[in-house]
């Protein structure tokens, strides 16, 4: 047994057994690839894939169970490589986010601002994308944290809260639902209503919310990003619903805020980053930065051990 072996197990996972794009993957061939597989097998005396004809179409158990710890062994292979880098510059290097455009644009500056302070050799880089973008970045070690509205179930990585948020509707100045004592979902229902669009994540509540008392949301606009909310709002076109640290009343001057914590659900934005990877210590302080109700130990534990030996501590946020 080989690490390339190890390699190719773990790939051919992740590329759905398509063996060119495992062999494209590391840098050699499609046969190289077959060989290897045929010799673990031989080797162990299992079959690792289930096969149709000559084409893989999945795993067995035992495969299954091996791709678990070649993830493993993989990880921590590659971080012996990394030992020398992480301890002979312990606070210089780089930080990758990978998050979206609304944490990226509304969340993150005063963090980054205060991580700077604390650590001025560190180059951060913010890849903006998807939840499957973020992910799909983490679990390649291509980003070092991952910020998201969603909770990810990946056994592969922690996750720590990070904060809580509601929704909140913004309206034009003059609008009649700004003299309104208590805005109700009834009020809301006829009017167009300018929000996120289906498939990302926090729209779902919306519509459950309205589904709930019988009614459907007037949606009007479907959009993905808040600043394009309010943009539409600010035209005239409807009123935006959107989450309630989307809005600064500094830069919104031309929208009214109002309260909706009372008609929608509330959520948690999430930290996450890979289990079992060295981690340079200003990575454990970013986290701690952007929800300092976590100690720095909770944090490591949480990311050095198993899942079920590391239960995040129930925090209040």
């Amino acid at each position: 047994m080989n690490i390339q072996q190890l390699r190719i197990i773990r790939e051919a996972a992740r590329c759905n057994y398509n063996l060119t794009e495992v062999a494209n993957t590391l840098y050699t061939s499609q046969s190289g690839v077959s060989r290897h597989i045929k010799e673990l097998e031989e080797e162990l005396n299992i079959d690792l894939f289930i096969r149709q004809g000559k084409r893989l179409i999945n795993m067995t158990e035992p495969g299954l169970e091996l791709v678990v710890i070649a993830e493993r062994i993989l990880n921590e292979i590659n971080n012996i490589h990394r030992l020398s880098t992480i301890f002979s510059n312990a606070d210089e290097g780089s930080l990758v986010i990978a998050t979206t455009h609304s944490q990226a644009r509304y969340i993150l500056p005063n963090i980054i601002k205060s991580f700077r302070v604390l650590f001025p050799k560190v180059h951060i880089i913010i890849n903006q994308g998807s939840s499957s973008e973020i992910i799909a970045q983490l679990l390649s070690g291509e980003a070092d944290i991952g910020i998201d509205n969603e909770r990810v179930d990946n056994s592969s990585l922690a996750t720590y809260p990070f904060y809580r948020w509601h929704y909140s509707i913004v309206t034009p100045k003059d609008h009649p639902l700004t003299k309104a004592d208590k805005v109700t979902l009834d009020m809301l229902q006829p009017l167009p209503i300018i929000t996120y669009r289906q498939g990302i994540f926090p729209r779902k509540s919306i519509d459950k919310a309205f589904s709930a008392i019988g009614l459907a949301p007037n949606i009007s606009l479907n959009v993905q990003e808040p600043d394009v909310i309010k943009t539409y709002v600010e035209l005239g076109l409807g009123i935006g619903i959107l989450g309630n640290k989307m809005y600064n009343p500094e830069y919104d001057v031309n929208l009214v805020q109002l309260d909706a914590k009372h008609l929608f659900e509330s959520h948690v934005t999430w930290l996450g980053l890979k289990r079992h990877k060295l981690q340079r210590n200003y990575i454990w302080r970013f986290i701690q930065l952007c929800n300092q109700e976590l100690s720095l130990e909770d944090i490591k534990n949480h990311a050095l051990f198993d899942q079920t030996h590391s239960k995040m501590p129930d925090y209040q946020i």
